[in-house]
């Protein structure tokens, strides 16, 4: 999904307005397009299933001046509905002269939740989605921006809807059987609003990833391919900084389990639904020496394990 939302997403937000005809119930939406789609009229997509990218032709050079979407050809499942988890796979090409910017057919279909996190913070997106059959294509034209010497050039990129199911449950906070764990580890203690408190007091740096339940979920294992939603909190082994925190942002977070750090990516699997996880993460498994913000060096992260996809 991350790399698919970098394209996407960014640019959509300067949208401002959407069409999409009358309204339709609130159980059978359809999907709702945005800015001038008779710029897209000319976008003919050949279907090559979901593992090949499609034939893409249109009329070039194509020139938007507004980010622009809407569905170019109709798929025949059924309708997308707002709460599933989508599965997209999609095509990039230059506006211009339609050379390949990007293929992530080869990547396999990313997934991208429609809840209200989605639906709140780009709306746009979450439209042109909801409502649309399983097996359309959706093209989305937005405008380059100038670099130099070189003009701007339009990029479109065009998404399939391979699947849609419904989300499974996610847990309010972690559920399952108390673990203590051994000696050395930062420890870990709720404030009273429920928040965990990291201490890394006298903890020596990690040689290898530690991985160590907190508390032993009941739920289902996670494997590599999952979208997890959790709630988290990280600091920097070096001081106990704290650089980042879901709670402190008052929502969970979803991501795929192979798109982030290896030390979450390795240190997550096969961990089980309801379990809050500490994790010690060498700086090789996170962001390197360099570190990026303020994150730096060895982390640390409590992790509460409250859904997968």
């Amino acid at each position: 999904m991350r790399r698919l939302l970098a394209i996407l997403i960014p640019a959509l937000l300067l949208m401002t307005a959407c069409g999409g005809g009358g309204s339709t119930p609130a159980a059978e939406p359809t999907s709702q397009t945005a800015g001038d789609t008779s710029k897209l009229a000319s976008v003919k997509v050949t279907d090559n299933g979901d593992t090949k990218a499609p034939g893409l032709d249109f009329t070039k050079p194509l020139t938007v001046t507004e980010p622009t979407i809407k569905v170019v050809s109709e798929g025949t499942g059924a309708r997308v509905k707002a709460g599933q988890t989508a599965q997209l796979v999609y095509l990039a090409v230059n506006g211009s002269d339609g050379k390949t910017v990007e293929d992530a057919y080869t990547n396999g279909p990313q997934p991208i939740q429609l809840n209200d996190q989605l639906k709140s913070g780009n709306s746009v997106i979450y439209n042109a989605i909801v409502g649309a059959k399983i097996g359309s294509h959706v093209a989305y034209a937005a405008p380059g921006t100038a670099s130099g010497t070189e003009a701007a050039t339009t990029q479109l990129v065009v998404f399939k809807i391979v699947s849609a199911k419904d989300a499974a449950p996610v847990l309010s906070k972690p559920e399952g059987t108390t673990v203590t764990p051994p000696a050395g580890l930062p420890t870990v203690k709720d404030d009273d609003k429920g928040v965990p408190q990291i201490s890394v007091t006298g903890v020596a740096a990690p040689t290898k990833l530690i991985a160590q339940d907190l508390i032993k979920g009941n739920g289902p294992a996670v494997k590599a391919t999952d979208t997890l939603t959790v709630n988290y909190v990280g600091v920097n082994l070096v001081g106990g900084t704290k650089f980042d925190s879901s709670f402190d942002r008052g929502q969970t977070a979803s991501f795929p389990l192979s798109g982030v750090i290896k030390g979450w990516t390795q240190g997550l699997e096969g961990k089980t639904v309801g379990s809050r996880v500490l994790l010690v993460i060498p700086q090789d498994l996170a962001y390197g020496a360099a570190g990026q913000g303020d994150a730096k060096g060895d982390l640390v992260f409590v992790v509460d394990i409250l859904g997968i996809q």
